[in-house]
């Protein structure tokens, strides 16, 4: 029972929303651990095959459909098991390099709205107790253009496991987390992370075309 509550505790949900246009504020919060999100985003970006190798020395840490966090005796429950892994891994020896996102407080502030508030309602998804989603979020802090996207995920600690597991993007069939990460149009992103009821922790990471 003991290693079972490891595996709910630690298990997490990854959610995903993408827009398209039809046009200040808060500081953001930013902390550590959103910046590392983003440096590990970019290195994922601009060093694809690099990357792969630090999902290969994952391979090795599986046992059925459940993996051991490096470091940690922590098991994780995935849904699909070494195959999402393994189609990740296939994905980035064939990807090639993309312009590292530049951060964007505007876009760290609009994800810090909805950590504030998952944090108070313990509520997962791109909506806000208030009803706004992520464009509405962006809109109050800033003029976006091109297109927009949100990645959120609940329950990692450390900025490696959040972007691998948005890479492997388990249990998600168009793996919607990882095209965001991917996406050529994408030049700027924020990040912001705090704790939340269920899940412990939660990120969020808001990109943009362009955003001022």
């Amino acid at each position: 029972m003991q290693a079972l509550m490891k595996i709910l505790a630690a298990s997490f949900i990854t959610l995903i929303l993408v827009a398209t246009p039809s046009g200040a504020a808060p500081r953001a919060v930013s902390g550590d651990l959103a910046r590392q999100i983003l440096a590990e985003t970019n290195l994922a970006r601009s060093e694809p095959k690099r990357y792969a190798g630090y999902l290969r020395e994952m391979r090795q840490r599986y046992t059925g459909k459940a993996y051991r966090l490096s470091g940690s005796a922590t098991m994780i429950m995935t849904t699909e098991g070494v195959a999402a892994l393994d189609e990740a891994i296939a994905f980035l020896s064939r990807q090639a390099p993309l312009p590292k996102l530049a951060w964007s407080d505007g876009l760290a502030a609009a994800a810090a709205d909805l950590v504030r508030d998952q944090a108070q309602t313990g509520e997962v998804g791109h909506d806000g107790s208030n009803g706004d989603g992520v464009r509405k979020r962006i809109e109050r802090h800033g003029d976006w253009s091109g297109r927009i996207a949100e990645n959120i995920s609940y329950g990692p600690s450390k900025a490696r496991h959040v972007v691998i597991e948005l890479i492997v993007d388990d249990g998600v069939t168009d793996r919607g987390h990882r095209k965001n990460i991917f996406n050529r149009e994408f030049k700027v992103a924020g990040v912001a992370c705090g704790t939340h009821q269920v899940y412990r922790r939660m990120c969020v990471m808001d990109f943009a075309s362009q955003f001022k």
